[in-house]
């Protein structure tokens, strides 16, 4: 376990913020963080996990002890008949695992190509893209609980994943019980490090290509069945054409869900905005696309500050400062609000964001 004080924070997260880490631990494996959790000096104190830093706004210095999450290894745990069992470090870059998981024929995450981020931060947020979502091929994962120094795994079922969601999102819903212990309940937000995350790949894989962008991609290519292979390099020309590379242009991504209406309020908008773009879902609902959202109240290509919105996708949120003069979080927020003001004023929808706000 490596402890250092007063830590840059710059270069760890993808926006480029500039902040600090009062205490900053690495864990390269699972011991160092039951050593955190039995150090006496750090024992008890809050704990932030970051992991690549891809999904956070930090909006000042960082107070809580700032756990890097760096356990790395990739390997194949378990073969059946159905299914390959791939278990991969928290630390691992999720990019790096997509592409790794190719090179060895185990197909089943190539939509999820080039999402940023690290392994450990996927299943908290659900991350997905182009018709897939990381609840689709999740087997399970490995946790240490922070309050009692348990380790633990859990299934999908456990996770409670939903869009962009998972228990690992959720405050405890008991308080804590004294000055310096950590909240107690069923929400592990602050509660829990996920150390491994495990992936069930079917052998009888077959594309997903329901995205409108893949659709064209194959059209375009003439490729009438394309390979896992394919469908990556189709998601990451398409993902770099449209969205700004972090270690060029700082972004935490995504910065907006895409909020679902029902089909009536769909219709209502629809009558009032007649080409907005919207996807119907299984369950009924309809998903509106946000960027479309933000870019009809024309905020593409506009900034506050340092902060501005991405000329190429109104979705992205991006640091136009640089260096010393970076971009600040309360830059990033106050332009946040001020698109979902916008958007509600408009449409009369709230737009929910997606980054955890640190």
């Amino acid at each position: 376990m490596l402890v250092e004080n007063n830590v840059p924070l710059q270069f760890c997260n993808t926006f480029g913020i500039i902040a600090r880490a009062h205490t900053l631990v690495r864990a390269h494996s699972v011991q160092d963080v039951f050593d955190l959790i039995a150090a006496p000096q750090l024992a008890r104190q809050p704990v932030f996990v970051l992991g690549g830093g891809s999904n956070i706004v930090i909006t000042g210095d960082v107070k809580p002890v700032v756990l890097k999450m760096e356990i790395k290894g990739m390997r194949l745990v378990e073969e059946t008949d159905r299914d390959w069992i791939v278990e991969v470090g928290a630390g691992e870059v999720w990019h790096d695992a997509v592409a790794w998981t190719l090179q060895n024929c185990y197909p089943g995450l190539e939509n999820l190509a080039l999402i940023p981020g690290t392994v450990g931060a996927a299943p908290v947020q659900n991350i997905g893209a182009y018709g897939v979502e990381l609840q689709d091929r999740f087997d399970s994962l490995d946790a240490i609980d922070l309050a009692t120094g348990k380790a633990f795994s859990l299934n999908a079922a456990q996770c409670a994943f939903g869009y962009r969601d998972s228990i690992f999102k959720h405050a405890p819903q008991a308080p804590a019980e004294g000055a310096g212990d950590l909240p107690r309940g069923m929400g592990l937000a602050g509660r829990a490090v996920i150390t491994h995350v495990r992936f069930r790949l079917s052998k009888a894989w077959k594309p997903e290509l329901g995205y409108l962008d893949l659709e064209r991609k194959r059209a375009e290519l003439g490729i009438e069945h394309p390979t896992a292979q394919q469908i990556f390099e189709w998601v990451c020309a398409i993902r770099q054409a449209k969205l700004p590379d972090p270690k060029v242009i700082g972004n935490a991504g995504s910065f907006f869900k895409n909020p679902t209406v029902t089909l009536d309020q769909c219709a209502d908008i629809i009558a009032r905005e007649p080409k907005i773009v919207h996807y119907p879902m299984a369950d009924g609902s309809i998903k509106l696309a946000a960027g479309w959202l933000i870019d009809a109240c024309g905020w593409k290509g506009k900034s506050i500050g340092n902060a501005g919105v991405y000329d190429k996708q109104a979705l992205v949120l991006v640091n136009r400062g640089t260096g010393e003069d970076s971009v600040t979080g309360g830059e990033v927020m106050t332009l946040a609000r001020a698109i979902q003001t916008s958007v509600y004023e408009r449409f009369g929808i709230r737009l929910e964001p997606e980054p955890v706000v640190v």
